[in-house]
């Protein structure tokens, strides 16, 4: 803009633009459809609580420890695929023209092995996810809820190939800067899989918890063949070719997105186990317990839907500013992010102090058996849950900015020693040695993802200030 159209745009009431200004409204246009893309999937789970709240305490405590450790094995799958985004992003903003053959070559090749990825993951956790009840009772779950947990999964597991393969397509689509399509999707899916989840549980076929698990597969298969065919219909994407070829195996590009990917899948593990842990230690305390950690747990996952949009939106923004060499753009992105994402979780903290039972009727129905038992003791966990999302969200979003440098590898080493050197003792501790039961397990939730959260800012403020930033796991 120059001086002449900066001082017109003042006398008409506009702001001028400038970087910081452009910075965010790219940030927000890219990270908002990211963000109700995440709110539509994880809508999928949250309908499913809500569902299952709807069958009782027995049920949704079943569907807790079933959804946790699917979420655990899934999320390390995600963590693999997600190195597709910043190598996209990267290819995109080296080339600084996506028309570019260049370009649309590395983009394609780098879909196509995320997709085969997705495949060879799903292929080796089949096993494990059909024998979850034997697990559930070697860990000392109560035997008729680890017994409903078990059939949950035997269903819920076929959800991981379709699941994966469109979390690889979200991520290109997001690097090429085109959220919509999978928003699209996403928010059809949910009204579909509810549904379809409602008439299989308690419709004439009354599947039980059993439906409800069958019902979001059938929709994530839905999902999938729609993405698929939009990307084939649309012109602008067409011409890109992600999806050609797919039969060719290509071992150099696999290799490429694994040693990028796996330490972001063990860093996704990592967190993903700590609440696993806590999931499957609050079963131990009983099932009203048990239900009541699942209830809070959907509140703060679904805060936390928000910071990860823009972590993603991150990954894209300082990706494609690495590929293109800027690195006060680099540093703008993800000081924007950040900023974005610590100011939605304050707001969503103080809504979990101020509304608690407000947010908890929402997924657990106070008729139900057993839910007046459930809601004190959902309460109490809030309060722990509303500390906890501020730092949950920043670390979020400061991992999403090192991953859009293709650092993944010191973050790996940060959450394993947050959440496994600090949150699970301390939770423990907390837990069974002060006598504090499932409260000293949030407790344990908030000390290790402040420890993370403080890490990884400090990582991403070191590498970011560097001449030639980082690339590649740098150290």
């Amino acid at each position: 803009m120059t001086p002449t159209s900066s001082l017109a745009a003042t006398q008409f009431g506009q702001r001028p633009a400038t970087p910081w200004r452009d910075e965010v409204r790219a940030t927000l246009r890219l990270s908002a459809p990211l963000v109700l893309i995440n709110l539509a999937q994880h809508g999928l789970i949250a309908s499913n609580t809500v569902l299952l709240g709807r069958l009782g305490a027995e049920p949704i405590a079943a569907g807790a420890l079933a959804t946790g450790l699917y979420l655990l094995l899934f999320i390390g799958g995600i963590g693999l695929t997600s190195a597709v985004a910043p190598l996209v992003a990267e290819a995109i903003g080296r080339t600084a023209d996506e028309n570019r053959a260049g370009a649309g070559d590395e983009a394609r090749r780098t879909v196509q092995a995320g997709l085969w990825l997705s495949l060879i993951v799903t292929g080796a956790l089949m096993p494990l996810l059909w024998n979850a009840e034997a697990l559930l009772l070697r860990l000392a779950q109560e035997p008729a809820v680890a017994r409903e947990a078990g059939a949950y999964m035997r269903v819920l597991q076929w959800w991981m190939l379709p699941a994966l393969a469109f979390m690889v397509l979200k991520g290109a689509l997001a690097a090429l800067q085109r959220a919509g399509p999978p928003l699209a999707v996403s928010l059809a899916a949910l009204p579909i899989n509810l549904g379809l989840g409602a008439f299989l549980a308690f419709g004439p076929p009354k599947l039980g918890i059993v439906g409800v698990a069958l019902g979001t597969v059938v929709t994530e298969f839905l999902a999938l063949f729609a993405l698929v065919t939009i990307i084939g219909l649309d012109r602008d994407l067409r011409r890109h070719r992600l999806l050609a070829d797919l039969w060719r195996f290509d071992p150099e590009r696999l290799g490429r997105v694994v040693r990028v990917g796996l330490p972001m899948g063990i860093t996704g593990i990592a967190e993903a186990g700590l609440f696993e842990a806590a999931t499957v230690a609050m079963g131990t305390f009983g099932t009203i317990p048990l239900a009541a950690h699942a209830v809070t747990l959907q509140i703060a996952a679904t805060c936390f839907m928000v910071p990860n949009g823009i972590g993603q939106a991150a990954t894209v923004r300082v990706g494609r500013a690495l590929g293109a060499g800027d690195r006060p753009a680099l540093r703008r992105a993800g000081a924007v992010a950040l900023s974005l994402g610590f100011g939605f979780m304050v707001f969503c903290a103080l809504l979990q102090l101020l509304a608690p039972r407000t947010l908890i009727g929402l997924f657990l129905d106070a008729g139900a058996p057993g839910a007046a038992e459930v809601f004190p003791v959902a309460i109490g966990f809030l309060i722990f849950s509303a500390f906890f999302a501020i730092s949950d969200g920043v670390q979020s979003v400061a991992l999403g900015a090192l991953r859009g440098l293709q650092d993944t590898k010191v973050p790996m080493i940060i959450a394993l020693s947050g959440y496994w050197g600090v949150g699970v003792p301390l939770g423990a501790a907390l837990a069974w040695g002060a006598g504090f039961g499932g409260q000293g397990i949030w407790a344990g939730f908030c000390a290790g993802l402040l420890v993370v959260s403080v890490l990884l800012v400090t990582r991403w403020l070191r590498l970011s200030g560097k001449p030639g930033a980082a690339r590649g796991n740098a150290g």
